[in-house]
């Protein structure tokens, strides 16, 4: 290979260029991190978020195109935020909610819908508000891959991890030719994960980085990697990506 081919190689141009991408929960973590990402690739970006400051920060660090503070599971909220958009957008990346554990028995119906409402039914709203996204366009959503072996503790989480993988899949033909995609990550070493963990989280990363094949942790980088690549591709649509590290291949 000549030394012009591999300079052109790396000179290569930016392949989100002039596209928007909006990133719903995008002042942290693995949205920031794709935010961040988008942004190296061309892209203009569009950041929501429940907190103001870390999200004008987040605006501030990458020149967004707009910001908008709101809580993503309130449907209202979410429809006026859509609506408020201009007028075509390329591709929307959800990576807003938490994961809520418990024993299933001892959840109230509030808390077993606040579950539901965080990541199934957010996924349905974005759908159904997803119409300013152009043709070939990407839905973009994070779920993950702990709840598929069931456990005491892990509530509703189990139900929700099988069904996103279904959802994805309905709603790539109900809204083709826009790209409806799932990504499923295992224990990604984010805020969220530090909240969630507290004292045991270095626990948890010098277990993984043992055990993992990767031997080491799963980064928002990492996720964020695959999310730009889902968007570039754009062969790819109703499928579900899992990025753990290998975290299913050995003993919890």
């Amino acid at each position: 290979m000549s030394t012009a081919t591999i300079t052109s190689l790396i000179q290569r141009e930016p392949e989100l260029l002039g596209q928007t991408v909006v990133v719903i929960g995008g002042s942290a973590g693995i949205g920031l991190e794709t935010a961040r990402r988008a942004r190296a690739e061309g892209a203009k970006v569009i950041l929501t978020g429940r907190n103001p400051e870390p999200l004008q920060r987040a605006a501030s660090e990458l020149e967004a195109l707009s910001t908008a503070a709101f809580d993503a599971t309130d449907p209202a909220s979410l429809e006026r935020f859509f609506r408020e958009l201009p007028a075509t957008i390329d591709h929307v990346m959800v990576t807003a909610g938490r994961p809520h554990y418990g024993r299933l028995l001892e959840m109230d119906f509030e808390q077993a819908r606040r579950a539901l409402d965080t990541h199934l039914l957010l996924m349905l709203e974005v759908a159904r508000n997803a119409h300013k996204v152009r043709p070939g366009g990407t839905l973009l959503f994070v779920g993950g891959t702990g709840g598929r072996r069931p456990g005491i503790g892990l509530g509703i989480v189990p139900t929700v991890t099988a069904a996103l993988p279904a959802l994805t899949a309905s709603l790539a033909l109900e809204l083709a030719p826009v790209r409806v995609n799932l990504i499923a990550a295992g224990f990604v070493d984010t805020p969220l994960s530090a909240s969630l963990l507290g004292d045991e989280l270095e626990n948890r990363r010098n277990q993984l980085r043992a055990t993992l094949p990767i031997r080491r942790v799963v980064g928002p980088a990492d996720v964020a990697a695959l999310a730009v690549h889902i968007m570039i591709n754009t062969a790819l649509t109703g499928a579900t990506y899992d990025i753990d590290g290998g975290q299913q291949l050995v003993a919890r």
